[in-house]
């Protein structure tokens, strides 16, 4: 007997067992109709998926995963999403090497370790990287993880804080990259990890020199991948950019305080780590959206000028308003109603 007539076979036998109004109705001709749309587009959809995962991965498959063989450089892994990206990891017996500004106010695991480095200047990241190989040998993964963000309209924003946002944001990505992808390059093993945010795809007012830096950050993912696969010819070398919305971290504080007047999902950082060790552990290179309802962002930019235009608003208009509820805090009132 035949694989398909097997299907045949329990196909019919659940269909039996279905109510007779059941039956009945999925017979008509529109539900039939109905029915191989949707299994059009799903069979559509999961091959698109099959398509977009092979192009980002050079068609090109790779050795499972084993954590002995692996040497993570994790950048901003003092606090926020890095912090919960090094816990996450740590979990899994790798070793893990912070490079962060800040030291950690927390006790780090066994197999953690901290080198403090300014990441804006590439002499200190070039000097912090030699002794990074002396005393490990080379990463095999880099995740370019610390960012900064301070809000502030273009003409109200201290020029520090907008040269530092681009330097961490974007420059430094730069640095890390020169220094350590030469070794992946020699060996062709390796996956450089790149958090964004959908404020690369979508610019909103108080937010410029920030979703300036992250749709260049993923210009940056986008040529760096390029490079690797064509200059280079690394078709093992993975590239990952992970975009995730808000993030309750003490960036957005105010967000977080005014949540009755902020409809959007804000997320913990667990969920943004559990995406970027997904990528990790399954060695797969991509673009990932979290949360996944949000997919569409990407294709903002490719709609008419009225759409943009209207979404940008809406979501100006909330930081607005946000704005206001921020000055009523600091100034003691109540903003519950």
């Amino acid at each position: 007997m035949s694989v398909s007539t097997l299907l045949l076979e329990s196909f019919q036998g659940l269909f039996d067992k279905l109510p007779q109004q059941v039956q009945r109705t999925l017979l008509l001709p529109t539900v039939q109709k109905g029915l191989a749309l949707l299994a059009t587009f799903q069979a559509l959809r999961t091959f698109n998926g099959y398509l977009s995962r092979g192009a980002q991965n050079n068609w090109t498959r790779v050795a499972s995963w084993e954590p002995s063989k692996e040497l993570v450089l994790l950048t901003g892994g003092a606090s926020g999403i890095g912090k919960q990206i090094m816990k996450d990891l740590a979990q899994l017996k790798v070793k893990i090497i912070i490079i962060d500004v800040q030291e950690p106010d927390f006790a780090l695991p066994s197999n953690v370790f901290f080198y403090r480095a300014d990441i804006t200047s590439s002499s200190v990241v070039k000097e912090v990287a030699g002794r990074i190989r002396k005393d490990h040998g080379d990463p095999t993964i880099l995740i370019n993880n610390a960012g900064v963000g301070f809000g502030g309209t273009i003409l109200s924003e201290p020029e520090e804080q907008i040269r530092l946002t681009v330097e961490v944001n974007l420059l430094a990505h730069f640095w890390t990259v020169r220094e350590f992808l030469p070794s992946m390059i020699q060996k062709d093993h390796g996956h450089i990890i790149t958090i964004a945010s959908l404020a690369s795809f979508v610019t909103l007012g108080e937010t410029v020199d920030y979703a300036s830096s992250k749709a260049a950050a993923l210009a940056f993912h986008e040529g760096l991948t390029q490079e690797i696969r064509h200059w280079y010819k690394s078709k093992k070398i993975r590239t990952s950019i992970i975009h995730p919305l808000w993030v309750r971290t003490p960036l957005i504080d105010t967000l977080v305080q005014a949540r009755k007047h902020f409809k959007q999902p804000v997320m913990s950082p667990e969920k943004v780590s559990s995406a970027v060790v997904k990528q990790i552990v399954s060695r797969s290179g991509g673009q990932v959206i979290i949360p996944s309802s949000y997919n569409g962002a990407s294709l903002l930019r490719g709609l008419p000028n009225w759409i943009q235009e209207m979404v940008r608003d809406k979501a100006s208009m909330t930081l607005v308003t946000l704005r206001e509820l921020e000055n009523q805090i600091d100034a003691g009132e109540n903003i519950d109603s």
